[in-house]
């Protein structure tokens, strides 16, 4: 589940690197997924060497030069891992220091003794959807996954139990609720008031995450039961520390990301002036990468500082949390890069090409539109951009509450069944551990059971405003 921005959105809308026509590039996208699909699942290579090959091979079928296949790959590789790539680290430093310094312990002792049993699953969607508000997918999976893994491993959960309706409350924010960037382009492409849109995209949420979420979930934990990794959770310090932080000052460490990102979101909404200071200042503080940095630099004193570590002991901390994301970076960046060839070569405007001729109800037509265009591209964002540039003139003539259902209409599709072309499925795979056929009956049915679910709730909605 990508996030990008909008002038990175505009930096791909370029020239197709191939002149192949649209039955040559369905052909060449379907390659290429099976490519990748097979070289996993028959012959074990590595998630990384996979993508690569997979997106090479995507241009071959394209007729791609493959200097410029080699050079899409290349682009989404690093402008993945830039943006990410650098958020997985920072939110490995702040997850280390946690686990180091008795901080995690503290919140998850906390966790285990308000809520247990039944009522975790629904702790956990609601935690995910309050963070997950003013935060990039990816960002929320940074703070959030490694207390859901330390509260699976300790409370001795089932960890798809625990962690689906944490996934669930992420991913139906970032699809639906503004200040996200889909929604937040898609309400001006349409031209759909932002203060509607928020109130009936809350509508639709609520039941959504709630069936996708702890329900869905029931069912996730028998189809895939796999343990915790080990390599993942945060880990208890190995010596006995004298004291650790307390709760207030942990959560608050975690939260501050939260609370700036959020807060940035808020001035854009009401100032609305981006040559006013106070919007200068928090576009600044509150974009993903000062926000997490600030919370590692904070961390080191409420976390680290407050566990009594040396100046030594805290530079040990940062340098041991990286080394264990190295592989989840390569293969995030490796999706983001087959995305980028899928982008490049014309398969998002092969889809909008062939739904210009369907005839069906618009808000139907504006989930399928973004429902083939995620597929093809694996990018929730640039489904939701193309898919709303292409139904904004049908928005002409409709009340205001409609044209917010067609924004809702829209985020819904971005968010149908996340696979292989995503980088966010492979983010997923990697934090709990699982391979490629469990990512999909968990986390790919899930994103579908989101999409179809707030698809259904949006039509429902449009018969009684």
């Amino acid at each position: 589940m990508t996030s990008l921005s909008v002038e990175t959105l505009a930096a791909d809308a370029v020239e197709p690197i191939t002149s192949a026509g649209n039955g040559q590039l369905g052909i060449a996208v379907l390659a290429g997924i099976a490519v990748i699909v097979l070289l996993i699942t028959k012959f074990k290579l590595h998630a990384f060497l996979a993508l690569t090959i997979g997106s090479l091979a995507l241009g071959a079928f394209a007729g791609a030069p493959l200097d410029k296949a080699i050079s899409s790959f290349s682009t989404g590789l690093g402008n993945t891992v830039a943006g990410v790539g650098v958020l997985i680290a920072l939110g490995a430093i702040l997850g280390k220091l946690l686990a180091d310094s008795g901080g995690a312990d503290q919140i998850v002792d906390t966790i285990l003794a308000k809520a247990s049993g039944r009522a975790m699953p629904w702790a956990m969607v609601l935690i995910a959807s309050i963070i997950g508000l003013p935060l990039f997918f990816e960002v929320g999976i940074v703070l959030l996954i490694p207390v859901v893994l330390l509260v699976a491993k300790r409370g001795n959960y089932s960890l798809m139990r625990i962690g689906i309706p944490a996934l669930a409350g992420l991913s139906v924010m970032h699809g639906l609720i503004p200040p996200h960037p889909g929604p937040l382009v898609a309400i001006d492409a349409i031209g759909a008031n932002l203060g509607v849109t928020l109130a009936l995209g809350v509508l639709v949420a609520i039941p959504t995450v709630i069936i996708a979420g702890p329900l869905f979930s029931k069912y996730a934990a028998r189809w895939v039961d796999v343990p915790v990794p080990e390599k993942m959770v945060l880990q208890r310090p190995s010596e006995d520390l004298e004291r650790r932080p307390g709760f207030g000052a942990t959560v608050a460490t975690v939260m501050l990301p939260v609370v700036l990102m959020l807060a940035k979101a808020l001035v854009d909404i009401v100032v609305n002036d981006p040559e006013n200071v106070v919007q200068r200042v928090t576009d600044v503080i509150g974009s993903p990468l000062i926000a997490l940095l600030a919370a590692v630099l904070v961390g080191l004193f409420t976390l680290g500082r407050a566990a009594g570590f040396t100046k030594d002991r805290l530079s040990s901390t940062v340098e041991k949390s990286l080394a264990p994301i190295a592989g989840m970076l390569m293969i995030v960046g490796a999706g983001g890069g087959f995305k980028q060839t899928l982008i490049d070569v014309g398969v998002g405007q092969m889809i909008l090409d062939f739904s210009k001729d369907w005839a069906i109800p618009t808000l139907l037509l504006a989930w399928l539109i973004a429902v083939a265009i995620r597929l093809a591209t694996g990018s929730a964002t640039v489904a939701t951009i193309s898919a709303a540039g292409l139904v904004a003139p049908l928005a002409a003539d409709m009340s205001t509450s409609h044209t917010a259902l067609l924004v809702l209409a829209v985020g819904a599709g971005s968010l149908f069944f996340s696979h292989v072309n995503d980088a966010g499925f492979w983010l997923v795979k990697e934090y709990f551990g699982m391979d490629v056929g469990q990512t999909v009956k968990t986390w790919s049915v899930m994103e579908t059971i989101i999409s179809v679910v707030s698809l259904v709730f949006v039509l429902l909605l449009s018969l009684v405003l």
